[in-house]
C-alpha cells in the first residue's frame, strides 16, 4: 500500500450511508408533483448494464443499428475496494483481451463512439483495447485523451471535448456536459485526482496513475428517447436544467452532495425511467450476478421520496432495458 495515498474504503468510495438517505427528508425547491411528466414509450432504443457505469445504448437507425458505449470496462480486475483496508493504489492494470474478443468477436459488443466519464482505472482501462477493435471514436477531456493514448489508443480515433458540444451522429445526437466527481469521506475528497494536460504521461501501471482528469456528463438523444448519464454522484445543476431525459442512470451514493437526488431530479423534470448505476462489487467477474454494494435501498427510497411517478429499474450484468 501506498502510505501517501489513504486507502479506499466501501463506504468511502461510494458514499452509501447517512448523506443519500437524508436526502430523503424534503426539497426547497418544489414538489415533486410540481414537475411530474408523463413517461413515453421507449422506441428503437435499448440500453445495456455492462456492471459498474459501463453502459451500451443500442438505437436503431436506417442501415443499421449504432451503438455508444459509456465507461466500458469487462477486465475487472480485483482492487481490494470492498475489503476492510480498501482499494490498493499500487494495483497493477490489466486488459482481458480474451474476454473483449469473445464479445467483440460473437458480434455482442461493438460501437460507434466510446464516451469516457472520466480517468479513473473502473473507466478508462479497456477503452484502448476496445477501440482497437471496433474503431470506435472515443470522446473524453483532453487529460482523459493524454491517458488513453499512454495506454496504447489509436490517437487518429480520439476526439478531446470538454463540455458544451453537442455531435450531430445522424441517428442520434450526444450532448457534451461538464460535470463533478463524487466526493468522499468526511473532506469531500476526490480518489486520485489530477489532471494530465498538454502531453500524453508515461504508460500508466498502476491504478493510481489513472487520474480523475476532469469528469463530463453525456446526453444521447434519438427519436425514440434520450439517456442522461452523469458519471460520478455528483453534478453542475445549472447544466442540466434545459435537459428532460426520459432515462436517467443514477449513481449510488452523493453523501457529500447537498440534496443529492431531490435537486436532480428536480432539475431534470422527475425522469420518467430511472436505472442505478455504479451499485455493484467491480471487484466480481461479469458472468456473476452484480452483488450490491449497500447503495441500492437509500437510492431507491430517496427516488421514491423525490419523484413517486419515476420508475426506479434495477437491471442485472448484461441485461438490457427495455427487457
Amino acid at each position: 500500500m501506498n502510505g501517501n495515498i489513504p486507502p479506499l474504503t466501501r463506504r468511502g468510495l461510494f458514499g452509501v450511508g447517512a448523506g443519500v438517505a437524508a436526502a430523503v427528508g424534503g426539497v426547497a425547491c418544489g414538489t415533486a408533483e410540481e414537475n411530474t411528466r408523463p413517461a413515453r414509450q421507449l422506441t428503437g432504443i435499448r440500453l445495456r448494464w455492462w456492471g459498474n457505469n459501463s453502459w451500451e445504448i443500442r438505437i436503431s437507425a436506417p442501415g443499421g443499428d449504432r451503438t455508444v458505449l459509456i465507461d466500458p470496462w469487462l477486465t475487472r480486475f480485483r482492487t481490494g475496494t470492498y475489503t476492510p483496508a480498501g482499494a490498493d493504489p499500487t494495483t497493477p492494470l490489466s486488459v482481458d483481451t480474451a474476454l473483449i474478443d469473445h464479445y467483440v468477436d460473437s458480434g455482442e459488443l461493438r460501437a460507434d463512439h466510446i464516451l469516457v466519464t472520466h480517468g479513473h482505472y473502473d473507466h478508462i482501462t479497456d477503452v484502448p483495447y476496445l477501440a482497437q477493435r471496433t474503431g470506435a471514436t472515443v470522446i473524453g477531456t483532453e487529460s482523459h485523451l493524454n491517458l488513453l493514448i499512454a495506454l496504447g489508443a489509436p490517437q487518429d480515433q480520439l476526439s478531446v471535448a470538454s463540455g458544451g458540444e453537442y455531435i450531430d451522429c445522424g441517428s442520434h445526437r450526444i450532448r457534451v456536459l461538464r460535470s463533478l466527481h463524487s466526493q468522499l469521506g468526511p473532506r469531500a475528497r476526490i480518489p486520485f485526482p489530477g489532471t494530465r494536460p498538454a502531453a500524453p504521461p508515461p504508460r500508466p501501471r498502476t491504478i493510481a496513475d489513472l487520474v480523475e482528469g476532469g469528469t463530463l456528463a453525456y446526453q444521447i438523444e434519438s427519436p425514440g428517447g434520450s439517456v442522461l448519464n452523469l458519471g460520478g454522484s455528483n453534478y453542475i445543476e445549472s447544466e442540466l436544467t434545459t435537459l428532460r431525459p426520459d432515462v436517467l442512470l443514477l449513481p449510488v451514493g452523493g453523501s457529500n452532495v447537498h440534496d443529492y437526488v431531490p435537486r436532480l431530479l428536480h432539475a431534470l423534470g422527475n425522469p420518467p425511467h430511472i436505472l442505478p448505476t455504479h451499485w455493484d462489487d467491480f471487484d466480481l467477474p461479469l458472468s456473476r450476478p452484480a452483488k450490491d454494494t449497500g447503495g441500492l435501498a437509500p437510492l431507491r427510497k430517496a427516488v421514491t421520496a423525490a419523484s413517486p411517478s419515476s420508475a426506479f429499474v434495477v437491471v442485472d450484468h448484461l441485461q438490457t432495458y427495455p427487457a
